[in-house]
């Protein structure tokens, strides 16, 4: 996995290299990883101390699959888990297609108010 920052008590996690530094473009105080594999996104460590896990995905069965399985393996250890979801095929295309500011607005209205906050804003 490539990281982007510390994990804490919030982490967002995707796929593939562009599909996470798209949204780190946009928010780039928030810790996340690209796993490089949708096998390895299903299969990531979480950080003891992490609460909140958004999980960056793509529109497409393996996203799928690999969000599925990360969300509930995150509900078991009692970590909130939230599906970050693109308009297009992942979060590059959204970006490439309707520019930075249109990604911030659409990330906003997935986050936790709380992570609007602390990541979005000051």
């Amino acid at each position: 996995a490539v990281r982007f920052g510390t994990a804490d008590e919030v982490l967002a996690a995707g796929e593939g290299i562009e599909t996470v530094l798209s949204p780190r473009q946009v928010l780039p105080r928030m810790p996340m990883l690209a796993a490089l594999s949708a096998a390895h996104l299903a299969a990531i460590l979480f950080p003891p101390s992490l609460r909140r896990l958004y999980v960056v995905r793509d529109r497409d069965p393996a996203g799928d699959g690999a969000r599925d399985g990360l969300v509930a393996r995150a509900a078991s250890l009692g970590i909130e888990a939230m599906s970050l979801t693109p308009r297009e095929g992942d979060f590059n295309d959204d970006l490439r297609r309707w520019g930075a500011d249109a990604l911030w607005a659409a990330l906003k209205d997935q986050l936790h108010p709380e992570d609007v906050r602390r990541f979005m804003e000051g």
